[in-house]
């Protein structure tokens, strides 16, 4: 079972609110989770980010593998340190047409 730590979204029309899980990759986003490991709230001012570092830091022990936006919360939050190491472009650069 691949287990992932992902955002789970609540809230209102153009209010939204996550929480932070542990869930099996293979659930919706707005589906059944194994654990609840924060709240993160991008609307209110300043922006509210409450993560149970204990939880986190258990889970990540255990391989569960954060997606992009969980792990920058999660440096952040000082559950996990920044890597040094330079990730993929998320974009290709498109090839330019030789006339």
């Amino acid at each position: 079972m691949a287990v992932k730590m992902r955002m789970m979204r609540m809230g209102d029309k153009k209010a939204p609110v996550y929480r932070i899980v542990v869930v099996d990759s293979r659930v919706a986003r707005s589906g059944e989770y194994i654990d609840k490991i924060g709240f993160y709230n991008p609307c209110a001012e300043p922006a509210v980010l409450d993560v149970d570092v204990e939880k986190a830091k258990a889970w990540l022990s255990k391989g569960v593998q954060p997606t992009e936006t969980v792990k920058s919360l999660l440096v952040k939050s000082g559950a996990m340190e920044q890597s040094n190491k330079l990730s993929a472009p998320k974009t290709n650069d498109k090839k330019k047409k030789k006339d």
